[in-house]
């Protein structure tokens, strides 16, 4: 590597360019200050793009627009009756700013073209909670991705598919119900329009990338430093000034007059560390890139970090060879199928939220398994499987282990290595706990969030239907997760915090490069991207007003 080149300058530079560095670096332009962004991959968009590009919002504008009753105190009720206070990272200054800052992110946003849309029926992870609601959540709308001009070349990820997030619990009943064969049409509809109007349309995290990447990086000319991994803080008498990044083979400094946003993602792919602080290696669906160093970067600096035992946990398909897994989120939840641990019994609800159902894997043997999804012959027949629709990831699924048909119960259980007696037993169980619409042992169902993913021609319960018809399928689960939450204390205003409680002068930091403000839960659909982007915009009107 050559010697440091001459010292470059900007108001601000922001580590990462996923959700949290975009709105940062959005910010930024608002208040007229010059930013750069640097991204250690030669991917720009994080995990943000690659993710369903939901934003748990509450109180946001849309829904004030569209007459849907919502408040900050009610807000703030359920956020404290899900996540309580964790830390520092989930105490009440931080719940209110995050609250406190929904507005400021959408409406700055729009300003600057981003176009959104409410997912309506999508309800609050625990909606039954004091101040819980249905469709707090918003994303941005299909868009022609043509507009990134050859920024689409290294948007990660990147996959010309117009879906949205309030597509999906629709599309999972595609075969099976009215609503669901009109939306699946929809969609078809949305994706030919493109065609034939001669665009690239996108959706979910590719649509919140795109919209952002083109106000930041097009409209703007925003500098992005790909292939440019972070060194090390510039630091003068206890203030961030700078960085030190590695860019084109040289090690330059980049003064930061106003600040330092580091939002680079948490550790999922850094194996070390998933063993050091959780005690697993991890089968994360997230980006790969992401391996902690702007955390280690802040933790010298002197960073107090939090909840670095935990992530955004949730049960994946097992991942082929040569694969990724596959995050499982509606699948899990359809009639005619339950998950069972390697005895052949259930654990969990397997309706309930990802992380929940993490949490109660890991809570069950540290997340080792195996894991087993039990589906009746007719789930094949009328629901949708994400993780079915490439023949050939399906044959490599089978001769792998990880996908396995069988004419009855006990033929399943013998090719799945588990006890045929003690399996049996618990289908039995629960097929009569499905033909009551009673889930006596797990409370299956009993939530409108259960019920968001479940078949409504299903009866008395559209989450339970027996496990009584074959071919029975089974499909290998692991512990998974869409990435890493602990990571740097920070403020209401995203500024670094050491042990005592002290700032870092001139070091932020937001997204997964935090410790989460939602503490050891997830309370409602897109609980990373949102808090991401509000404290990333946070954290720049700070910067703004300090230099001011």
């Amino acid at each position: 590597m050559s010697s440091t080149t001459t010292e470059l300058a900007y108001d601000v530079v922001v580590v990462g360019s996923g959700g949290a560095g975009l709105a940062t670096a959005l910010g930024a332009i608002d208040a007229g200050l010059s930013v750069l962004i640097v991204e250690s991959t030669d991917k720009w968009g994080g995990s943000t793009a690659m993710s369903g590009g939901g934003m748990w919002l509450p109180d946001n504008p849309l829904m004030a627009r569209d007459g849907v009753g919502d408040s900050r105190e009610e807000a703030l009720t359920y956020l404290d009756a899900c996540v309580g206070e964790v830390g520092e990272a989930a105490n009440r200054a931080r719940k209110e700013a995050f609250v406190d800052g929904v507005d400021d992110f959408v409406t700055t946003a729009e300003r600057y073209g981003v176009v959104f849309a409410r997912a309506t029926d999508y309800p609050d992870y625990y909606p039954e909670l004091p101040g819980g609601k249905i469709g707090r959540s918003i994303e941005v709308k299909p868009l022609d991705s043509k507009v990134l001009g050859p920024w689409w070349d290294t948007l990660r990820g990147a996959i010309p598919l117009p879906a949205m997030t309030n597509d999906v619990w629709l599309l999972g009943r595609s075969w099976s119900t009215v609503g669901g064969m009109v939306r699946g049409a929809q969609v078809v509809g949305r994706i030919a329009g493109g065609v034939v109007t001669g665009k690239r349309l996108v959706g979910i995290g590719n649509a919140w990338a795109t919209a952002f990447g083109k106000a930041v990086m097009v409209d703007h000319a925003t500098p992005v430093w790909l292939d440019s991994p972070l060194e090390d803080l510039v630091v003068e008498d206890g203030r961030v000034v700078g960085v030190r990044v590695t860019h084109e083979g040289a090690s330059v400094t980049v003064r930061a007059d106003r600040g330092v946003m580091l939002a680079g993602g948490g550790f999922e792919g850094n194996r070390e560390w998933r063993q050091k602080y959780q005690g697993i290696d991890g089968d994360p669906s997230g980006n790969l890139g992401n391996l902690g160093h702007p955390i280690d970067v802040a933790r010298r600096a002197g960073a107090a970090l939090e909840l670095m035992d935990d992530a955004w946990w949730g049960a994946s398909l097992a991942a082929p060879p040569g694969g990724r897994p596959s995050f499982l989120v509606g699948e899990r939840s359809m009639p005619y199928s339950i998950m069972v641990d390697a005895a052949g019994e259930r654990f969990a609800n397997e309706s309930e939220s990802y992380v929940d159902l993490g949490h109660h894997m890991l809570e069950r043997d540290h997340g080792e398994g195996p894991y087993w999804l039990i589906l009746d012959g007719r789930y094949a027949k009328r629901y949708f499987r994400t993780f079915a629709m490439d023949p050939r990831a399906m044959k490599a699924m089978k001769e792998a282990g990880i996908a396995v048909k069988a004419k009855t119960l006990p033929e399943l259980a013998r090719a799945i290595g588990v006890d045929a007696t003690v399996l049996g037993a618990t289908v039995e169980r629960f097929n009569g706990f499905a033909r009551s619409g009673v889930d006596g042992d797990f409370g299956r169902g009993n939530s409108a969030y259960d019920r968001y993913y479940g078949d409504p021609t299903v009866r008395p319960n559209n989450n339970l239907g027996p496990i009584e018809k074959g071919p029975f399928l089974a499909y290998k689960v692991v512990l998974g997760d869409l990435g890493t939450k602990g990571g740097v204390v920070t403020d209401a205003d995203a500024r670094a915090l050491r042990e005592d409680g002290s700032v870092i002068e001139g070091l932020y930091a937001a997204g997964n490069t935090s410790a989460s403000v939602m503490g050891h839960t997830y309370p409602g659909p897109g609980s990373t991207i949102g808090p991401a982007a509000v404290f990333g915009l946070r954290g720049a009107r700070h910067m703004a007003r300090a230099g001011g």
